[in-house]
Formats: structure tokens, sequence, C-alpha cells
């Protein structure tokens, strides 16, 4: 299953209106049952699911590809885990730290 959205790439919910970067995806979601049927919307499982970093707060969210759209504000976003998963932001994406 192919990918709509990059690490590091900026990203808007759709329903929820809040914006945010992705720094980790699965192919389908890997949340638990208990968690999903929690999920307010509960799309598909079947698709993939982003962890987001959400602007302006300190929590992250799982969010599926259904539910999210590219952000065009190009602005970056500001979350205290920004550092531990990124090394730089330029022309509206965030380029990941390296793996030493």
């Amino acid at each position: 299953m192919a990918f709509k959205f990059e690490i590091g790439r900026l990203v808007h919910h759709k329903r929820y209106e809040y914006r945010g970067v992705i720094f980790d995806r699965d192919t389908e979601c890997k949340a638990d049952e208990a968690w999903y049927t929690n999920n307010q919307t509960q799309p598909l499982r079947d698709q993939p699911w982003y962890h987001v970093m959400v602007d302006g707060a300190n929590h992250t969210t799982y969010v599926a590809e259904s539910n999210l759209k590219p952000d065009s504000s190009d602005k970056p976003v500001r979350h205290p885990l920004i550092k531990r998963f990124f090394n730089g932001f330029h022309d509206g994406h965030y380029y990941k730290a390296s793996q030493n």
C-alpha cells in the first residue's frame, strides 16, 4: 500500500482543523481494538495511518490517511518533540534526524 504523505510532511486534519507534522507511519492501523473502538471517527483500519505532532500542543495523534490533507501554510510546527525527530525545516518540510 502506497503512502500519500512522507515523514516530515505538514498536514491538516480535515475534521478537527488542527495542523501538524508526520513523524512516523504505518501501512494500516496498529492500535488495539479498545483504542480503535473509542476513536470518535473510526475510519477504515485498512489504510495508511500516521503519527502526527500537533502544532502548538504537547501531544501527538494517530490519524488515518483519509482524515488528512496537505497543509499549505509552510509554517513550522511548534511541538516539544520536533528536535528529537527532525534536524531542520525548509520550504514547508521537516528533515528527519540521522540514525547514527
